[in-house]
Parts: structure tokens; C-alpha cells; sequence
């Protein structure tokens, strides 16, 4: 029944979102990375490449490393840094800015039926790289600053049923809400600044390493009344060590 309702509402989110949007289609790929430390602590990273619309060039690079720190085993304290290169077009002239990022997360795990469900609560302190055009080039003229609270949640279904997942199919679920608060005239001017559902297919290859592809919907909230709804096909590897 948890799940029922875990699959409804990431379904609802895509559908609800869709309303009078411009539609995108793009690509992505994200490494998620965990290596253990000591009993408590352990490194993480993430690299993302994500692509334009219609694939046509890369649109953002992400680089996010962090620290662990094991609460409990199922709840997790992390601090990092993350490093993002987004292209921006303005007056025809285009080229990447730069946006630095510090941010603090908590994730809680427990258990729904034969598998988990993880909470992440993620604050962002956000530099974002402003644009002036010099010399027919885009370079970065200053930082504004802003403030964000995501909201995440995933599981994973092992398609074998397998109380005890080590090895195999599965299909996971998630979602993610982004909301802004604090300068929000630095970014959309709102609170409410995107969504992510994302539904997905991989395989587990061992107990330190899964791979998987799926579908994400990203609903973005822009300037003014500019909304877009963003098709990704997204594939994705986890590593444990």
C-alpha cells in the first residue's frame, strides 16, 4: 500500500506540473560516489553532466563533493561544496557562468514493506555567477547570493523480492522539491523554484555498485510567469566502498 501511494504521487507530481509549459528534452548523467572512511565517517561526490535542449550541447556541468558523518545506520549528517557551470545566453552571445555552492543535508532511512524509503533535507547557500557580455564573449561580472531548501525522497524495489537486495533487477521512484527563500529576487523571484520526478530501471551488479536509466520530469518555475517542463532521460551509477 506504501508503495501504491508512493507511485501515485510521483505520477501526480509529473502530471500536475505540466500545465502551459515549454517543453525541453535533454539528457543526463550523474555518478554518485561513497567511500568509507572509519566507522562514522565516509567521503561523498557527485558529477553530473547534463545536456540542452534537444542534445545539442552541453548545458550544465556539476561537480559536488562532501563529508559524511553516520549519525545512526539510518541517518546520515553531510556538509559540502558544489561547483556548477551553466551556460546562459544573453543577447545572442553565449557562453558559461560559474555558480559556487555550500550546503549542509540530513538523510533518514526506514523501512516500507520489503524495501526503504529515504528522506533527504538539503539548504543551499547558493554564489551565482552574473553575466556581462565583453568583446562579443559572456564572462562572469559578479555573484549574487540566494538561499534554497530541497526536499528529496527515493526507494528502491528489488523486482526478485528479496528482503536481503544484493544482486539484480529493480526499479526505483523518487522526487524532489526545490523552494527559495531568502534574496529570492537573485533567482525567480518566488518561493516555489522547481520539481523532479523521476522514475527508473537498473540493476544492482553487487553490493557496491548499481547502475540504472529511467525517466526524470523536471518542472521549472522561471522569471516572471516562464515555466518549463523539462523531458530527461537520465542514466545513472552508484558506487559504495
Amino acid at each position: 500500500m506504501h508503495l501504491k501511494i508512493i507511485l501515485l504521487l510521483v505520477l501526480a507530481a509529473g502530471m500536475v506540473m505540466n500545465g502551459m509549459a515549454q517543453s525541453q528534452f535533454s539528457g543526463w548523467f550523474a555518478a554518485f560516489n561513497t567511500i568509507k572512511l572509519s566507522n562514522n565517517f565516509s567521503f561523498y561526490s557527485d558529477v553530473q553532466v547534463r545536456s540542452n535542449d534537444q542534445w545539442q550541447h552541453m548545458q550544465s556541468l556539476l561537480l559536488r563533493p562532501g563529508l559524511n558523518y553516520n549519525i545512526a545506520k539510518n541517518k546520515i549528517l553531510t556538509a559540502g561544496y558544489g561547483y556548477i557551470s551553466n551556460r546562459r545566453t544573453v543577447s545572442e552571445v553565449s557562453g558559461y557562468m560559474p555558480e559556487h555552492r555550500i550546503w549542509e543535508q540530513f538523510i533518514v532511512s526506514h523501512p516500507v514493506a520489503f524495501t526503504s524509503l529515504s528522506h533527504r533535507f538539503r539548504v543551499e547557500q547558493r554564489f551565482i555567477g552574473t553575466p556581462v557580455i565583453e568583446n562579443n564573449d559572456l564572462k562572469r561580472d559578479d555573484y549574487v547570493y540566494a538561499n534554497r531548501l530541497r526536499y528529496f525522497f527515493r526507494t528502491i524495489v528489488p523486482l526478485s523480492g528479496e528482503k536481503k537486495f544484493e544482486k539484480g533487477m529493480f526499479a526505483s521512484l523518487q522526487n524532489e522539491v526545490f523552494l527559495n527563500f531568502g534574496n529570492k529576487r537573485n533567482v525567480n523571484g518566488k518561493t516555489f523554484d522547481q520539481n523532479r520526478a523521476y522514475a527508473s530501471v537498473g540493476y544492482r551488479v553487487s553490493k557496491t555498485f548499481d547502475i540504472e536509466t529511467g525517466y526524470m520530469n523536471q518542472y521549472v518555475s522561471g522569471k516572471n510567469d516562464a515555466i518549463t517542463n523539462n523531458h530527461i532521460l537520465q542514466l545513472a551509477t552508484y558506487l559504495r566502498l
